[in-house]
């Protein structure tokens, strides 16, 4: 457990450290001696050792998001002189980014109970009062379940416009959801809840239709990298409004600005994810494929998605 003394022991190697940081922000590099160069570069290994220790204790959470606001600040003036490229970034995808989804999971669970809630109240409220559906979907896919048909089939005709529609219309939606989050969350929450209502309103109407087979076969493939691209993005919504409601011994303004950091490179993470499956949905999903291929590659990139966000980075040196 982190102690009071242990904390003032510290805060003088802290406050040295933001202040040679807010002189490199304020006027450069360049600036700094030789030495300060060098204290700049100690300071900054033993503060991410001291947050590494402050991570260990659960009752230390502020204390947490100042350091960790302190070394991004830092860390962005050391490293502003490395050079960014394709290495880069699949270095970003495959070790840091897994280790930020870990770290802010609870934001993106909170995100996915609040879509299951929805799901879950549509498919009560379509139980109870058929005529529920009538009011929330649109006509052409009442008049297709009527038919007891999939109002995909179209997509099959015009593949590549669909695919590029598609994964505007993702990208959109997980922009959006994130955005909801600078208005205290209630926007994220906002969308969340009524995508998860959608979702369990036309699962119930399908089902009823005797079509639920056809509607999951559909959704498996591009549904396992969609539907956790628009939770992790609920995540990152909620996390910039618990930056904005909760700033603790942070300014509000420098908490905003830091759970705006964490949230961007977490919604970061899902711009490829949707891109894959914006294929998926207009070439496999609406095909017809055999179910079980559909299902198989659903479960596969679900399989892999988890691992991925589970074990990536977990071998690698933070600092490499």
């Amino acid at each position: 457990m982190i102690s009071n003394r242990w904390i003032e022991q510290r805060k003088s190697s802290w406050s040295r450290l933001e202040a040679l940081t807010h002189q490199v922000e304020s006027s450069g590099i360049g600036a700094l001696t030789g030495v300060e160069l060098r204290e700049f570069g100690l300071l900054y290994r033993q503060v991410a050792a001291d947050l590494s220790a402050v991570r260990s204790d659960r009752g230390s959470n502020t204390l947490e998001e100042y350091l960790n606001q302190l070394l991004s600040r830092a860390h962005n003036r050391i490293y502003s002189g490395r050079k960014s490229g394709l290495r880069s970034v699949v270095r970003f995808m495959a070790y840091e980014y897994p280790r930020i989804f870990r770290r802010l999971f609870p934001y993106v669970a909170a995100g996915f109970l609040i879509f299951l809630a929805g799901a879950a109240l549509g498919t009560l409220l379509s139980l109870s009062r058929p005529q529920f559906e009538r009011l929330m979907l649109p006509p052409n896919i009442l008049q297709s379940i009527d038919r007891h048909e999939m109002w995909t089939h179209s997509l099959l005709s015009v593949k590549p416009q669909a695919s590029s529609a598609i994964l505007t219309n993702n990208i959109s939606v997980c922009f959006s959801t994130f955005a909801g989050g600078i208005v205290a969350a209630l926007g994220t929450i906002q969308l969340l809840f009524t995508n998860g209502l959608l979702m369990g309103v036309i699962s119930t109407a399908c089902a009823r239709a005797h079509m639920a087979l056809d509607l999951f076969s559909f959704v498996s493939a591009h549904g396992a990298l969609e539907l956790p691209s628009i939770f992790i993005a609920g995540g990152a919504g909620l996390r910039l409004g618990v930056g904005l409601l909760f700033p603790g011994m942070l300014r509000r303004r420098d908490s905003l600005v830091l759970g705006a950091r964490e949230a961007v490179r977490l919604l970061a993470g899902v711009i490829p994810l949707l891109f894959v499956a914006g294929l998926l949905e207009a070439f496999l999903s609406p095909s017809g494929v055999p179910r079980a291929v559909k299902f198989a590659v659903g479960a596969v990139l679900l399989n892999a998605l988890g691992f991925w966000l589970a074990e990536g980075g977990r071998n690698s040196n933070p600092e490499n």
